[in-house]
Formats: C-alpha cells, structure tokens, sequence
C-alpha cells in the first residue's frame, strides 16, 4: 500500500453499478489518490463491498429521470476535500507514469483542467489505429471549473443514469498529459453488446437534435479549430448527414485508418462499431417516422414529439 506521504492532493470520483469484476483492477491503480469517492446506482453485486475493503467512500444515486445525472450530482454534492478531482470509469486504469505526471501538473496555476488519453483494450488487444488512439477525455479538472454539458437526452428511455458521451465544459485554461490511462474491461462481449444498445438510444437523439437544430445550449460547441473534444463535435455534425454510415464507418475504422493492423480484434471492433451505427441509424428512423415507438396507432397517434417523449417511469440502469 502508498503511505501517506505519497498521496496526491487529488479527489476521485468513480460512477458505478454492478461493478464487482472491474473494481479491484481499478481501485488498486488509485491508492496514490488522497480520497476516493464511488457513486453508486444501488448496486446488487459486490461492488459497495468491494469499495469499501479499499477504502474509498460509497455514496448512493438515485436518478429521478432529469437533470443532472450520475456525475454532475457527485460533482456538485460530494464533499471533496480537494480543489483537483479526477474522473475515472471502474474499467479504468491510473497508471504510476500517469499519476507522476498528475502531481506535477496539478501545481501549475495557470491551468484548471486537463484532458487525459485512453488506451482501449479489447479481445486482449491494444486498439491502436481505426481513430481510436488517441482518444482525448476531459477528466482532471478544478471541481469547482467544471460540470458535464447537458445535449438535452435525459429523458430518453433506457440511457442510463450517467453520463458517457456528454464531456466536461471547463471555465478555465485546459491542457494535455502526455501518459495514457488504461480502459481494460473484465466483462464479455454480451455486456459489450448491452451496453452499446443503450448507447445508440442516446446516439440517437443527439442525431436527432442536431438535424433538427436543437443541439443548442449548455454543451461544448463544435469548432474545427477548438481543442479535441470541439473538433470531434464539429465532424459530427457533417458525419450525420451521411448516407451508408454503417458501411462507412467500417471502411474508416478498418481500412483508410488501419484498424486491419489490429489483428482479428480489430476486425471484430470494427464490425461491431458498425453494427452499433447501424442501430443508431435504425432508432433514428423511429424517432423520426414514429415518435421514438415501434408502431403508432392511427386512431391514437402520440401527441409527444421526438424530443418531448412520454414520460415514463425511469428504470436506474448503470450505463458504463
């Protein structure tokens, strides 16, 4: 175990749900944290326990359907002890490399907020090329800077209680680290596949919401010339209003970005990303044609529109 005197005035914050496989990997890279803080969604595994044995402390979510989510609720209620927090997924990894380069440029005081790069693993492998790497996320930033934006889809049945795809807007300078932070899931590919089904319902609306002009707000921007994250936006933006964009999106990842040197988990990643477009696609045309339901009865058509659905009981699901 770090003693005390190696801990880096750092705050964690790890959103999670039913979690037992990834946790111990990911709380063991954090013991140079000075405190950490696991937001929970009334986990039915082992999970709490498990955080707990390592000593972090376990708050419980209890989504309600609106804003905020998982997240900006920790971000604004847990009781942080320290200016920096450090966002980490419990399929993450903190490497020492990376937490040398935190403690350092924690001291700079012109900066109030860094974005980290992932490494993804699949099927055992390093997913270096398809535009995969590097893959930017804001996730060391001054607690007080920063929040997640909101693209207006919390409503959206199935999604989730946390936040995923949404970044971090941060009032302030923001900068690069240069060591990279691992993502290795324990879990198998049916939680893959679970998981990206309630990823498309999100993908889905935000398509929506840009087509329609209503990506307006409290989010990031889309600006060819901004940092990472803004660029990525900005291509989004034109990359919704291709045609075949599951069949493109394979020739992206797979050939004009090399995702073949990836070997036969490359391969699969991109079928997969492809699929997953696909099923974007698919719920998009539902949204769009029948107001985000299966079929509509023409003797009672919905009176909701795409971007105003029924309410509905919210069932908490973990979304990671």
């Amino acid at each position: 175990m770090t003693s005390k005197v190696d801990k880096i005035p750092v705050s964690v914050l790890i959103p999670a749900k039913n979690e037992e496989r990834n946790l111990p990997a990911c709380l063991e890279s954090l013991t140079r944290a000075d405190e950490v803080f696991m937001v929970d969604s009334q986990s039915g595994d082992r999970s709490v326990e498990i955080a707990e044995s390592y000593g972090a402390q376990v708050f419980q979510f209890h989504f309600n359907g609106r804003w905020p989510k998982k997240k900006n609720w920790g971000l604004e209620n847990l009781p942080f002890r320290n200016d920096w927090v450090l966002i980490v997924d419990c399929d993450e990894r903190i490497t020492p490399e990376l937490w040398d380069e935190i403690a350092e440029r924690i001291q700079d005081p012109d900066y109030d907020g860094y974005f980290l790069n992932r490494k993804v693993f699949f099927l055992g492998k390093w997913i270096r090329h398809g535009g995969k790497y590097p893959d930017w996320n804001m996730r060391l930033f001054r607690h007080k800077k920063g929040r997640y934006e909101n693209l207006k889809t919390e409503n959206i049945r199935n999604t989730g209680d946390n936040e995923v795809h949404e970044h971090v807007i941060i009032d302030g300078k923001t900068g690069y680290l240069k060591e990279d932070m691992l993502h290795i899931d324990f879990r198998d590919i049916y939680e893959w596949l679970a998981r990206h089904n309630r990823y498309s319902n999100w993908e889905a609306q935000v398509y929506y919401n840009i087509l329609t002009g209503k990506m307006d707000g409290d989010n990031i921007g889309a600006n060819l010339f901004g940092d990472a994250v803004q660029r990525k936006r900005y291509l989004k933006k034109i990359w919704v209003r291709l045609p075949f964009k599951p069949f493109v999106r394979f020739i992206l990842f797979y050939i004009l970005r090399l995702g073949f040197l990836d070997g036969t988990p490359g391969y699969i990643y991109g079928r997969l990303l492809s699929q997953y477009e696909y099923q974007i696609g698919v719920k998009l045309y539902e949204l769009r044609k029948f107001g985000g339901s299966l079929n509509v009865d023409v003797q009672h058509p919905p009176s909701n529109t795409p971007s105003n659905p029924p309410s509905v009981p919210q069932t908490v699901t973990e979304q990671q």
